[in-house]
């Protein structure tokens, strides 16, 4: 799950990682009212104003600027709120702005990037800092990778002093604001692990005029698996910045991704569902979705998933492909001969089905009278789906 930069920089706050001051802005018509507000309460006349998307790249896509006073602030605001704003994170079809941020502008000596993720490969969090700052940090590992700091946390141990120093002096510190970077680093780990985030990162975290270390943005993504435990944050969550097929697959527990294809998707399992869309990519077509209707695959559990499917335009034949471990392929049979007869389906269905009473369930299916075309293994499967994707 993603928040928004004003979200994240409250729960900065609560874990006393200095940020600036901030306004949220959901309606044009708060506009002059909060404006007002912020010249009072800001230490500075120059407002920035930030447009709030689940999305980087916000400032070259033009929704970030700084105003300098009242009428250009409340223009700005007026620019923003509502624009299409595309990123190279949103994709050319871009994310409208619903939400803006006015904060108080900081006087910039140096900006820094840091963050703070899991690697998988060692099993230990990995605290990266950089010099280069307000810039793409995929850039900088390309092209200037010694540039970029890290340093490994075992979890189980958490960091040691040692470590935020190490990071501190990679950022090239000294005297007062060496020793407030250490302790915000230190916090910012105690955060990123007290609230099961799977990302943390700033870009840019800025040294000020008067050397102080402040945190000028702030990402964060969170486990989805740990969000039982985190009430407040999730809460937080903005279903107007996810895709609605998406969030409507989660009410019924399936786990799907919206693809480019035309080649709809079903089947039971993350790795059998990558090895369906490899083979569906060497047959010569597009999957359009990633589905994984999970282990324990009902007739209404397939049922849900074929809506779901469907409410793409783009999909011109659908492929179920069940191994039958946990679930029954005679259950997974049901679910389709009565998901298509109440659906009336219109794009031809492809089904492979393996497993435990697969030889029931392709029985089922022959006898259901229904146009539904049967596989004999994943490569027949393929074919047969790309062939109907591809004439319908």
């Amino acid at each position: 799950m993603k928040i928004h930069e004003y979200q994240g920089k409250e729960i900065f706050r609560n874990f006393s990682i200095a940020t600036p001051k901030g306004y949220l802005i959901e309606d044009i018509v708060e506009a002059e009212s909060v404006v007002l507000k912020a010249q009072k309460d800001f230490k500075t006349e120059a407002l920035v104003i930030k447009a709030q998307i689940h999305a980087g790249g916000r400032g070259k896509g033009g929704g970030v600027k700084v105003s300098q006073d009242y009428d250009s602030a409340i223009s700005n605001i007026k620019a923003i709120l509502g624009m299409n704003l595309v990123t190279h994170q949103t994709g050319s079809s871009g994310q409208k702005v619903k939400k803006v941020y006015v904060e108080e502008a900081s006087s910039i000596k140096s900006e820094f990037y840091c963050a703070i993720t899991l690697d998988r490969n060692t099993g230990k969090d990995v605290f990266m800092v950089s010099t280069e700052g307000g810039v793409e940090i995929e850039k900088v590992a390309d092209e200037t990778p010694e540039k970029i700091v890290k340093i490994w946390i075992d979890p189980l141990i958490g960091m040691k002093s040692y470590q935020a120093r190490k990071l501190a002096f990679g950022l090239k510190l000294e005297g007062a604001a060496l020793k407030e970077c250490i302790y915000l680093l230190q916090k910012l780990y105690k955060c990123y692990v007290d609230t099961d985030a799977s990302l943390v990162e700033i870009n840019p975290l800025v040294l000020t005029s008067d050397d102080r270390i402040i945190a000028l943005d702030a990402k964060f993504n969170f486990d989805n698996n740990a969000l039982y435990r985190q009430s407040d944050i999730s809460s937080l969550r903005d279903f107007d910045e996810e895709d609605p097929t998406e969030v409507e697959a989660g009410k019924y527990d399936l786990n799907y991704i919206k693809l480019d294809g035309n080649v709809g998707c079903m089947v039971n399992g993350a790795g059998l569902a990558m090895a369906t869309m490899d083979i569906i990519k060497l047959a010569g077509g597009d999957p359009a979705n990633f589905l994984d209707v999970g282990g324990a695959a009902s007739a209404e559990t397939v049922k849900n998933g074929f809506k779901i499917i469907l409410s793409d335009k783009n999909v011109k034949a659908i492929l179920i492909n069940i191994f039958g471990g946990i679930v029954r392929c005679d259950r997974v049979a049901n679910g389709v001969i009565k998901a298509v007869e109440e659906l009336g389906l219109q794009v031809p269905v492809i089904v492979r089905l393996e497993g435990t009473n697969s030889k029931k369930a392709k029985s089922i299916l022959k006898e259901s009278g229904l146009s539904i075309i049967p596989a004999n293994d994943m490569q027949d499967a393929a074919k047969k789906v790309v062939s109907s994707a591809t004439k319908s």
